[in-house]
């Protein structure tokens, strides 16, 4: 018998790449002897799949004692309308709890670590085991929770897209970009790969490499002492601001390259206008099938978004 029926509790799930591979090539043995022909272990696949699929079962039984539970997979997020009052529980990787996360508005989240023997998690604190004592804790609101500052992209035609580490801005294809960018009094013409804004989650992440990697370029060339103080950039979750960065750009007389690197703040929108005549894009947290078609005319402002992500702790 449960002990509550008045919550909905939302399980989110993932395919494995066991079931990625099935259905590329429609049964195991076939994807088998694809892996094992190229020299792949497909033993780690079927180790994979097997504890995750364990792994879920276990929390799905468990959450049947505190609510009614909704299992969903990840590829419906999008689509996918969450009561206000649902508790979300997300089992896999980071990017998974990370891309449930932008599409709540204020419901908590608990991210759950399926195989801690392979996955680290930063965003997954629990393990399935944990499930029994957190739920209840978090439903009589017991459970400490730790709010992670979104991003927002909003086009001039209305549409909007939420990052919950960072954006990328540019070609689809990842060629050279061309827009207009602006922020504050500042504008100018310019030519990329692409620009990121990254979020104080996501600040360990894409954004760290970019810095990481103009350091180590710019310091052959200067031969800074304090090489290693960006690779330490991290910022808190909970920041209530984001950082820009523009990827490799091109100075010509068609274009600048002064302002590739700033932060936004609530009250200093960044703004690009596309001047790409097809395959501009908008895609957050990695996630390159969802995403806002950005070509020439289109306006984005990218701002800290209004709503946070609150993970449970």
């Amino acid at each position: 018998m449960r002990e509550t029926d008045e919550k909905k509790i939302v399980l989110v799930k993932r395919s494995t790449r066991l079931e990625e591979l099935v259905k590329r090539f429609n049964t195991v043995m076939q994807a088998k002897f694809y892996l094992e022909h190229l020299g792949a272990d497909f033993s780690d696949y079927l180790r994979e799949d097997e504890v995750y699929k364990v792994a879920l079962c276990k929390a799905e039984s468990v959450l049947n004692r505190f609510g009614r539970v909704q299992i969903i997979d990840r590829f419906f997020l999008s689509n996918f309308i969450f009561g206000r009052n649902d508790l979300v529980v997300a089992i896999g990787q980071d990017g998974m709890v990370a891309n449930t996360m932008k599409y709540l508005d204020n419901q908590l989240l608990i991210g759950v670590n399926p195989d801690p023997k392979r996955y680290d998690g930063v965003l997954l604190p629990f393990v399935v085991e944990n499930l029994s004592s957190i739920i209840p804790e978090t439903l009589r609101g017991k459970r400490r929770h730790q709010e992670v500052t979104m991003a927002k992209a909003q086009l001039n035609d209305g549409q909007t897209l939420y990052a919950v580490n960072d954006f990328f801005i540019g070609q689809k294809t990842h060629v050279s970009a061309r827009y207009r960018i602006h922020l504050g009094q500042y504008g100018e013409q310019q030519s990329s790969s692409g620009i990121i804004v990254s979020t104080g989650l996501g600040s360990t992440g894409w954004l760290k490499s970019v810095i990481k990697g103009a350091t180590t370029i710019s310091t052959s060339f200067i031969q800074r002492q304090n090489v290693e103080l960006e690779s330490d950039f991290k910022l808190p979750w909970d920041a209530d601001y984001l950082y820009f960065s523009v990827r490799e750009p091109f100075p010509s007389k068609a274009s600048q390259a002064g302002m590739v690197f700033g932060r936004i703040t609530p009250e200093n929108s960044l703004k690009i206008l596309s001047q790409m005549p097809d395959n501009g894009v908008i895609f957050s947290d990695g996630i390159e099938s969802d995403f806002l078609s950005f070509n020439s005319g289109v306006e984005a402002e990218v701002t800290v978004a209004e709503k946070k992500g609150k993970v449970v702790v």
